[in-house]
């Protein structure tokens, strides 16, 4: 199967599921209705669930085993520290650009005029902890813990420290880096066998999504809905468009039709580290990014890039600001800019980050966070598209530090080469 056909049953298995789905939820089933029992909540739940296990059952085994190999390939702590500073800084930029046209969009379409919210919501938030704690727990004590815990960052840190040691160790780093270069290729193959059944998984994830659904979640709040939604796509189009053209030289429709199953599967799991087997698999064999770069960038950008997120945020500050009659002034604007930026780190690897970090900008301006509970109803939704941002971030901010460091392979980018597996 090709990469273009591989594309398209993934876009049709989409199609199809949200349709099918759709179309189920108009009937008004109730739950214990036989198909709702026995085919939606039973047998397609079954296929997304295992589908979406499966995937994640790769994501530790593949960051370490692929970062490890990347960083003993770089060597010298000089070349980690200097590609990480160019990452992180790019994640931080594209972070702060994001929740800035997220806020001049909100503001002049001001989505939450003429609703009238009361305070009576409730939405409990998980307290963030604080910056000195997130710094500690970056470090593991137990790495097999953190393994199993699926705390991404700790296996990062692990991993590059493996790495580095490798490099080091003359011959007998040589023979580990051998045999971690055979599971990474182990490790990819399976990525590929996944990938071969994504079209029915994908399928299975939306059907049992929408019937329970629909489109109808979205009606009372179509505004805000919509201000999202087309903030992504400008982020989208323009923000990554821009950076792949100017700072990496490189076509962005190009770079956007190689990473369309990639959006693919975030949108259908809503998630960067279900997506980033994937996403890594890409970034190397079909955008052209060398392993000891991308085994860096993309596993740090599933945990710490959140530019969908930083979108939701700003719409929703200056949505909740309207619908509660609370004005909001340029020094406000600044203080969710900084926040929301901050935060894009400081609560990675926190479950439920997107609200918990929106809890905490609402705190710094002076809003209700009880506002949170009335937006709930359609951030499924919109988590599935700005997953989809996320992700291609990742690609973007990884296609950008490779042109940097000379190690990106142009021919295989333009499909001059053929590297990596064919699926």
């Amino acid at each position: 199967m090709d990469h273009q056909k591989l594309t398209r049953n993934i876009v049709l298995g989409m199609t199809l599921g949200i349709l099918l789905g759709s179309i189920i939820f108009s009937f008004g089933f109730n739950d214990d209705h036989p198909l709702m029992v026995y085919v939606v909540d039973g047998l397609l739940d079954i296929g997304g669930k295992v589908f979406v296990i499966s995937l994640k059952l790769l994501v530790v085994p593949l960051v370490f085993v692929s970062l490890a190999c990347g960083a003993s390939n770089l060597g010298d702590s000089a070349s980690m520290g200097r590609i990480g500073i160019k990452t992180i800084g790019l994640y931080l930029m594209t972070t702060a650009v994001a929740i800035t046209l997220a806020l001049l969009a909100a503001t002049l379409i001001n989505p939450g005029q003429g609703i009238n919210l009361t305070s009576d919501a409730q939405f409990l938030a998980n307290e963030s902890p604080s910056l000195k704690q997130v710094i500690i727990n970056i470090f593991p004590s137990n790495p097999i813990k953190a393994m199993s815990d699926g705390n991404m960052l700790q296996v990062i840190v692990f991993a590059i420290l493996v790495g580095v040691a490798i490099s080091r160790c003359g011959d007998a780093g040589q023979r580990v880096r051998a045999t971690l270069n055979d599971w990474n290729d182990i490790i990819m193959r399976m990525v590929m066998m996944l990938m071969q059944v994504a079209p029915i998984g994908v399928f299975c994830l939306l059907i049992v999504l929408f019937s329970h659904m629909g489109f109808s979640a979205i009606s009372d709040l179509i505004a805000y809905f919509l201000t999202v939604a087309g903030v992504l796509v400008l982020h989208f189009c323009l923000t990554y468009g821009v950076m792949i053209r100017t700072m990496a030289n490189l076509n962005p429709i190009t770079f956007f039709r190689h990473m369309a199953p990639v959006m693919a599967y975030a949108f259908s799991t809503s998630s960067s580290n279900a997506t980033l087997p994937i996403t890594l698999e890409t970034v190397e064999h079909r955008v052209g990014v060398k392993n000891e770069i991308a085994a860096f960038t993309v596993p740090l950008g599933a945990t710490i890039n959140m530019d969908g997120t930083a979108i939701m945020q700003g719409v929703a500050t200056v949505f909740i600001a309207g619908a509660f009659g609370v004005e909001l002034g340029l020094s406000d604007y600044l203080l969710v800019i900084l926040t929301a930026t901050l935060a894009s780190i400081g609560t990675a690897g926190v479950p439920g980050v997107g609200l918990i970090m929106l809890a905490l900008v609402l705190q710094q301006v002076g809003l209700p966070v009880e506002g949170i509970a009335l937006i709930i109803g359609v951030d499924r939704l919109l988590d599935m598209m700005r997953t989809a941002v996320n992700v291609t971030g990742d690609a973007t901010v990884s296609a950008i530090v490779a042109r940097s460091e000379g190690k990106f392979d142009r021919d295989v980018f333009e499909g001059r080469e053929a590297k990596g597996y064919q699926i």
